[in-house]
């Protein structure tokens, strides 16, 4: 099935502490982690990629536009140069995806260890349950700050819920949403058309999504991975400093 990929790389990342590089062009393993997640689009035979560029885009588009040239009619900008959550980023790519055949991967700009192998094992996870929307979860021993995968009494899924967001019940969950998402292309824009901002960041949540979806009696997948470093997103250099020493040393 045809694949598009939207990538999130519009982050200034605060806790990185220099305001003057895009969290995206930190460097792991010597390359910058925006690299990791072009390959990987790039691998799994993608056929439009979309980096979604925001705080110091210059260098983000420079840098993707000379390392990946060959591959340059494939790969389409789209521009975050306000902040509002990321529902709102991938509003801002409907110009150049809403149309499409197919399904729409969505993936962070500051994950560098996803695997072609996890990729393609949610791929068909999502075509062969025949979902309208899947998302990658993961359980961990301590999910403290992460978005809760909620599930009802006979394992479905039913909500995702920021933490600052969950009640002290939904707390106790463990099950963590990883921030990667499928979404078939001819659902996805009208879905971003509900979202709305009365939750605690006041920022237009892409989750919110998937309780539209639920609501409306689309199918919802969530494929659990054992390979919680896979989903691990870069938000601290104490973390790049770590996922540095672990998997690239």
């Amino acid at each position: 099935m045809n694949l598009t990929t939207l990538i999130m790389a519009a982050g200034q990342g605060k806790r990185m502490q220099n305001p003057e590089r895009s969290k995206v062009m930190h460097e792991i393993g010597g390359k910058p982690l925006i690299e990791y997640v072009i390959r990987l689009a790039i691998d799994s035979g993608s056929s439009l990629i979309v980096p979604i560029v925001g705080h110091q885009k210059q260098s983000v588009i420079d840098f993707i536009s000379g390392r990946f040239a060959e591959h340059s009619g494939k790969i389409k900008f789209a521009h975050q140069d306000v902040q509002l959550g990321t529902g709102h980023a991938v509003m801002m790519t409907e110009d150049i995806v809403k149309g499409k055949a197919g399904n729409v991967i969505i993936l962070s700009g500051d994950v560098p260890l996803l695997s072609l192998g996890t990729v393609n094992g949610f791929r068909k996870f999502h075509e062969e349950g025949g979902y309208d929307a899947s998302l990658i979860s993961a359980v961990l021993d301590d999910p403290s700050g992460y978005g809760r995968v909620l599930r009802d009494a006979d394992g479905n899924f039913y909500d995702i819920r920021e933490h600052k967001d969950c009640n002290e019940e939904e707390k106790k969950c463990r099950e963590i949403n990883s921030g990667i998402y499928i979404i078939d292309n001819s659902l996805l824009f009208d879905g971003l058309k509900t979202l709305r901002t009365d939750n605690a960041q006041g920022e237009y949540y892409l989750t919110d999504v998937f309780r539209h979806f639920r609501n409306s009696g689309k199918k919802i997948g969530a494929y659990i991975t054992d390979s919680v470093a896979e989903i691990s997103g870069i938000n601290t250099i104490e973390q790049l400093q770590a996922l540095e020493k672990e998997y690239f040393s």
